[in-house]
C-alpha cells in the first residue's frame, strides 16, 4: 500500500512539473561554430534528460567490461567452493555411515576444491581411520598440529590412536599437551584423569579430578568415591617411602570422606594399630562395620584386638555382632574368634545361624574345619565341603571392568588396569587367584590381582 501510494507521488510530481513547464513556454538558443539551434525550453530539457541517461548506460557498460574478468574469476571460486563443501558434506556423511571408499574419495576432492586444510585434513584423517590405515590417519593428524586453529583436533586424534593402540605414556603426554590448549574440556579432563590415575601419578590425578567434577565429566558422588581410591593409593606410596604419618594421614582421609568404604576403614584400624592407638583403630572398625560388616573388617578388628587372650576376642567380637545383628558376615566373625577360642559350641551356634541367613561355600569350609577340630571327624568334613563345592560363590573383589578377582582390595586392576574398578560382589567367572602365602598382604600392597582364566 505504502509502496503504491509512492508511486503515484511520483507520478503526481512528474505530471505537476510537465504541467508548469507547459503553462511557461520558453525558447533555448544554442550558437556554436556557426551553428544555431533554438527549441523549446521543454524540449531542451528533454533532450538534457535523455543524454544523462544515455550516458549512464554507457558508463555502467564499460564498468561492467571493465569488470567482467573479476566477476568471472569469483564466480568460478564460489561454484569451486560450493562444489568442495557439498563434498566434504558428502565425505562427513560417509564417515557417519562408515563408507571408508566414498570417505577417501570425496576427501581427496575437497581437497582439490577447497583451501582450507584444517577440514580436508580432519576427514582425510577420519576416512584413513576407517580403512584401518592408522599410518597416515596419524601423518594426518600430526599435519594439523603446525595450525593453532587445528592443533587440538590433531592432538585428539592422535590421543584417540595411543589409547587404541595401549601406549598409555604418549596417550598421557598427549592429553596433558591437549589441556594446555583447552583446560577445562570436559571429556578431556575426564581422559586426563583416568591415565594420570592408571599410570599411578596420584597426586596429579587427585588435582585433575577436582577439575573434572568442576567441569561436569564426572559427578560429584562417584568423585567422592574416586577421591577416596586415590587418597588410600597415596597412603599406600607414602608407606612404600618410609612416611608412615602421611600414609595414616591419608587413609584417615579416605575414611571420613567416605565412612562406608571398607578398603579405607581398614586400612585406617591397621594403621592406626601400628601407631599404637588402638582404641582409636577399634572406633574405626566399628563405624564402618555399622555402615556394612565386611570380611576385610574383621581381619583389621582380629589385629586391633591381638593382644588379648581368646576368651575376650569372643566377647569383643560379641560386641562387634550387636552392631549388625543380623548380618551374616557379624555371625561368622564371632564364629571365627570362637574356633580360635575352642568353643565349639558357641562357634557352631553362630555358623548355623548364619547358614540359615545366606548359604555361601566359606560358611561351608568353616563347618568342615569345626568338624575337624571339634571331632576330628574327617568324613563329616568331606561332607559339608561337598557341599562348599555346589554352594555360591563367595562375594571377592571383583573388577567391573573385566571380571578379574584380587585377594584383596587395590586402587588398580591388576588385569587390565582400570582404576577404581574392584567391587565386593560374587564373581561371574573362574579365576586362578594366587595362594595367600604367596600373595602379597591385603593390608600393605594394593595391586595383587589374578586373571580370568575360564567362564564358570
Amino acid at each position: 500500500m505504502i509502496r503504491a501510494l509512492w508511486f503515484l507521488a511520483k507520478v503526481a510530481i512528474v505530471v505537476a512539473i510537465a504541467v508548469w513547464l507547459a503553462d511557461r513556454p520558453g525558447t533555448v538558443s544554442i550558437n556554436w561554430q556557426g551553428y544555431v539551434v533554438e527549441t523549446s525550453f521543454g524540449i531542451a530539457v528533454l533532450i538534457a534528460v535523455a543524454a544523462l541517461g544515455a550516458a549512464a548506460l554507457l558508463y555502467r557498460f564499460v564498468r561492467a567490461l571493465i569488470r567482467a574478468p573479476r566477476n568471472i574469476g569469483r564466480y568460478s571460486r564460489s561454484r569451486r567452493r560450493e562444489r568442495g563443501y557439498k563434498a566434504l558434506t558428502r565425505g562427513m556423511v560417509a564417515v557417519a555411515a562408515g563408507d571408508a571408499a566414498t570417505a577417501r574419495k570425496m576427501a581427496r576432492k575437497a581437497d582439490g576444491l577447497l583451501n582450507e586444510p584444517p577440514l580436508t585434513m580432519l576427514l582425510s584423517a577420519q576416512a584413513a581411520q576407517l580403512q584401518g590405515d592408522d599410518r597416515a590417519a596419524k601423518e594426518y593428524f600430526t599435519a594439523m598440529l603446525d595450525r593453532p586453529e587445528t592443533a587440538f583436533l590433531g592432538l585428539r586424534g592422535l590421543l584417540t590412536q595411543a589409547i587404541k593402540s595401549g601406549d598409555r605414556v604418549e596417550a598421557l603426554q598427549l592429553a596433558r599437551r591437549a589441556q594446555s590448549l583447552q583446560p577445562n574440556t570436559p571429556w578431556l579432563l575426564g581422559t586426563l584423569y583416568d591415565l594420570e590415575a592408571r599410570a599411578g601419578d596420584w597426586a596429579a590425578a587427585e588435582g585433575t579430578l577436582q577439575q573434572a567434577i568442576q567441569a561436569g565429566a564426572i559427578n560429584p558422588e562417584e568423585g567422592r568415591r574416586h577421591r577416596a581410591a586415590l587418597l588410600l593409593e597415596r597412603s599406600f606410596e607414602a608407606e612404600r617411602r618410609g612416611r608412615g604419618d602421611a600414609a595414616l594421614s591419608h587413609a584417615q582421609a579416605a575414611h571420613d570422606l567416605l565412612p562406608g568404604f571398607i578398603p579405607a576403614a581398614a586400612r585406617a584400624a591397621r594403621l592406626l594399630v601400628r601407631a599404637g592407638k588402638h582404641k582409636h583403630a577399634a572406633k574405626t572398625v566399628e563405624r564402618a562395620w555399622r555402615a556394612g560388616p565386611h570380611p576385610d573388617l574383621t581381619d583389621a578388628y582380629r589385629e586391633v584386638i591381638d593382644g588379648y587372650d581368646p576368651l575376650t576376642r569372643v566377647k569383643l567380637f560379641e560386641k562387634l555382632r550387636n552392631l549388625a545383628p543380623n548380618d551374616v558376615e557379624s555371625h561368622i566373625s564371632v564364629a571365627r574368634a570362637s574356633l580360635d577360642a575352642q568353643l565349639w559350641g558357641e562357634a557352631r551356634a553362630h555358623l548355623n545361624k548364619a547358614l540359615e541367613i545366606q548359604p555361601s561355600r566359606r560358611l561351608y569350609r568353616l563347618l568342615a574345619d569345626l568338624e575337624r577340630a571339634e571331632h576330628n571327624d574327617e568324613e563329616a568334613a568331606r561332607a559339608w565341603l561337598a557341599q562348599a563345592a555346589a554352594a555360591p560363590s563367595d562375594p571377592a573383589w571383583t573388577c567391573d571392568a573385566c571380571n578379574a578377582v584380587s585377594h584383596g582390595w587395590g586402587g588398580l586392576c591388576g588385569h587390565c588396569g582400570a582404576f577404581d574398578s574392584l567391587q565386593w560382589k560374587a564373581p561371574t567367572m573362574t579365576v586362578s587367584l594366587m595362594a595367600p602365602e604367596t600373595s602379597p598382604a591385603i593390608a600393605h600392597q594394593p595391586h595383587s590381582a589374578a586373571l580370568p582364566q575360564s567362564a564358570s
